[in-house]
């Protein structure tokens, strides 16, 4: 069972250490054992602790032993981006100016993980203070695609797709604020959900845009992201902005049929400059689901979508802005040249432009959710609109080429976090250069369950899930 170990999804092995069929230690070292061959070529770990992590597995199976409590990721060993804290540890931000950060308090997310068993392995790799949508970091050794390691990670939660993709870990957390999350989750051939905004708690988080930043999962399947989302989602004293909304078990009914569920395909804006291989990629997975009895529907997103995708970078840039205000003025120059310019634009945007961005936000998400979930229970859309780029056409450049690439990568994606909408990456296939493709599912606030509804049906059908890069 050893070689089969990695492969295995995060319920599967969590269930199998709960069974006794393996133990914490077996499971966490084969982990170890493939992150020490795998992360040389791939560069997906900031920092890590092997040592630890094996003393927290030989926990974990002493209270299996003894019959202690045993929670949903019971020894499960796990990895998450390098922004959430925990008092004492490291955490780098993927920067020059937090290399040697150790915070005196643990994020509310890792507190939850840990009462749930999980044990964390490290700090991943991530782009510089979160902001970047293509996996580039120049103060780290580049990051880079578990498929292809001559293609890149997407970013801004770079690591934690390699890591899950290569499947030297079995879930991860990445930060989402435009994309950051879905974007490497889809490229690495797995599953992440940027959930409702407010749904977790971001006590302990690295802010980088407060108004849009979302905590959530990237794992191997849908199941896998509906039991991590559930141990870290509900309210949380620590942090005013966390929702006090109900959370559910969405694992218990991930076995409804798709029977009466009405799939929206959006006309206009998702699909423009969407190429034919994603097109039919897309078309693909629509005809599954349509097979799976769920009702496709053609539905007109409102014009006010392209005013949506101008707004969303002016609420990112301007509260970027103000988190790094003090830095930029005493420090400049321990930031990159590309993070430092994009932050500079910031400050160039006017006070009342922003204030504006963000009264409009309420009147916007009505007029979303009223034209399109008043007709459907999910919207189905492009991820990304074009194949995954090659690491060297995302090398900073100040081309037009490069300036496209870069908002392409997420302008599907930032519509989602500007509304507050929950949304999910579903693994539906490959591209011609071997990538992987993949489909957004988006749903109405708070409305998880059916997207995870929708992709766990969609999952069970196809292969994709089950496809691991060779390595």
């Amino acid at each position: 069972m050893d070689a089969a170990l990695p492969f295995l999804s995060l319920t599967e092995v969590a269930g199998a250490i709960a069974g006794r069929k393996v133990s914490s230690l077996e499971v966490t070292r084969a982990a170890i054992e493939r992150v020490e061959r795998l992360d040389p070529k791939l560069h997906f770990f900031v920092w890590w602790e092997p040592e630890e992590a094996l003393a927290a597995a030989r926990a974990a199976d002493a209270r299996l032993e003894a019959g202690g409590p045993v929670g949903p990721l019971h020894g499960v060993p796990l990895a998450h981006k390098d922004m959430f804290y925990v008092a004492g540890k490291r955490s780098t931000c993927g920067s020059k100016i937090r290399r040697d950060f150790r915070p005196t308090y643990t994020a509310t997310v890792m507190e939850r993980l840990a009462a749930a068993g999980a044990i964390n392995l490290g700090g991943l790799a991530m782009v510089e203070f979160a902001m970047g949508p293509h996996g580039y970091n120049a103060h780290l050794e580049q990051c880079r695609n578990p498929w292809n390691p001559e293609y890149i990670p997407c970013g801004s939660s770079s690591g934690s797709g390699v890591a899950v993709g290569a499947r030297a870990v079995y879930g991860a957390l990445g930060s989402d604020t435009g994309g950051s999350i879905r974007c490497p989750a889809a490229v690495a051939g797995v599953v992440g959900i940027c959930p409702t905004y407010s749904r977790v708690s971001r006590h302990g988080a690295m802010p980088m845009s407060t108004s849009l930043d979302c905590v959530g999962p990237l794992a191997r399947t849908v199941r896998d992201c509906a039991r991590m989302l559930r141990v870290i989602a509900g309210p949380d004293g620590l942090d005013a902005s966390a929702s006090d909304e109900p959370v559910p078990d969405w694992e218990a009914t991930l076995g409804d049929g798709l029977r009466g569920v009405r799939v929206g395909v959006p006309d206009g804006y998702f699909y423009d400059g969407v190429t034919d291989e994603i097109r039919a990629a897309l078309t693909a997975s629509l005809g599954v689901l349509r097979g799976l009895g769920a009702d496709v529907v053609e539905v007109k997103v409102p014009p006010s979508i392209y005013e949506v995708a101008e707004i969303q970078p002016v609420v990112m840039k301007s509260e970027g802005a103000a988190n790094h205000s003090r830095w930029m003025r005493e420090r400049p120059q321990d930031y990159s040249d590309q993070i430092r310019n994009r932050l500079q634009a910031g400050f160039f945007i006017p006070a009342a432009d922003y204030i504006q961005a963000i009264k409009a936000r309420g009147g916007l998400l009505s007029e979303f959710v009223d034209a399109v979930f008043t007709r459907v229970d999910v919207l189905h859309t492009p991820l990304l609109p074009m194949p995954v780029p090659r690491i060297s056409e995302a090398m900073p450049s100040s081309g037009p080429a490069y300036l496209e690439m870069v908002v392409s990568l997420t302008r599907n994606t930032k519509i989602v976090n500007y509304l507050g909408l929950p949304a999910m990456s579903v693994p539906c296939g490959f591209s011609a250069n071997g990538l992987p493709i993949a489909f957004q599912l988006i749903g109405r606030p708070f409305a998880e369950a059916s997207l995870f509804q929708v992709g766990h049906a969609y999952e069970r059908a196809t292969p994709w899930h089950a496809s691991a890069p060779e390595l």
